[in-house]
């Protein structure tokens, strides 16, 4: 199973932090890293820095949102990074949330699996460099050399699951490998070419302030369709309970305890034992999420176990 890296994001540090991560990440030799985008950075302009101060790692740019971002922009956008930087670029795609779609850029969310289904197939000629004639970008032609990116699909429920099957890969984000292995059971009665990631969080020495970052991150997620289900299914229903009366978020911080943690994270001694759940679940990738804390900013110790541990593994 490969292992790749992904910026974390982390709200609670500095925004430059990603840079760090990249950074750390090409000098260990990871193969890739995947450069999406939350509030901070754009996921072009980030992906270009990315490539001007590293030396060999591949640019996987987003999942980028496809309600906000129309096939030629982000066909534009992987050719722009690819030739300002020499890098090999890949694309991502996901249908983001309300929150980020409707709020904060006032587009519908509604309709965004069709989208997500659209935009597959516009970009296909267009990052190849031909002529698109789809009817969600009709008549451009990049101008640019052609970055023949392969394209990747976030996925969580069964519409996402299809469309990735038309996609070279699959991405499951914050997943159990229980959850991980249905999903890929769902893909692989419809294809065995699409290959499949896993996004997991990871802290190789997790303090108490790593923790904390992990828990902040997963509770806006308890309550939500699906994700509350898979959380239920790992042994926490109650938790997911608590967190669909709504509670005040400091209080449902406090009610998640660190076994719930565990069951979507790779934490200390236990990092090689879960990779292996999630290889026998189906997972050709697992992109590491590195912890970032003033122990450990930008989540190089992180990145560096965990190279060290899969070069022994080969």
């Amino acid at each position: 199973m490969k292992l790749t890296v992904s910026l974390g994001f982390w709200q609670d540090r500095p925004a430059e932090e990603a840079l760090r991560t990249a950074q750390a990440a090409d000098e260990l030799g990871y193969p890739e890293v995947w450069v999406g985008e939350m509030a901070t950075y754009d996921a072009f302009a980030l992906a270009t820095a990315i490539g001007l101060a590293t030396s060999r790692i591949a640019l996987t740019i987003g999942p980028l949102a496809v309600a906000v971002r129309d096939p030629m922009m982000i066909a534009m956008g992987a050719a722009s990074v690819a030739d300002l930087t020499g890098c090999p670029v890949r694309v991502a795609l996901g249908t983001s949330s309300p929150l980020v779609v409707e709020r904060w850029h006032g587009r519908p969310h509604a309709g965004s699996t069709k989208a997500l289904s659209e935009a597959v197939d516009a970009l296909r000629p267009l990052l190849d460099g031909a002529k698109s004639e789809h009817p969600r970008s009709q008549g451009y032609r990049l101008r640019l050399p052609a970055p023949h990116s392969d394209l990747t699909v976030a996925a969580f429920g069964p519409a996402a699951v299809r469309i990735a099957s038309r996609a070279d890969r699959m991405v499951l984000n914050l997943i159990t490998p229980a959850s991980a292995a249905r999903l890929i059971a769902d893909l692989r009665a419809l294809t065995g070419t699409t290959r499949v990631a896993a996004w997991v969080t990871a802290a190789a020495d997790p303090d108490q302030a790593a923790i904390e970052q992990i828990r902040r991150a997963i509770v806006g997620y308890l309550a939500a369709p699906g994700y509350g289900e898979m959380f239920a299914e790992a042994g926490f229903p109650d938790v997911v309970d608590y967190a669909r009366t709504r509670p005040h978020p400091r209080d449902l911080l406090t009610a998640i305890p660190d076994k719930l943690l565990e069951s979507v994270a790779l934490l200390g001694d236990s990092i090689e034992s879960r990779l292996a759940e999630y290889a026998a679940a189906g997972v050709d990738e697992v992109a590491i999420v590195p912890v970032s804390t003033e122990k450990d900013p930008g989540g190089a110790q992180t990145l560096r176990a965990l190279a060290a541990l899969n070069s022994e593994s080969v």
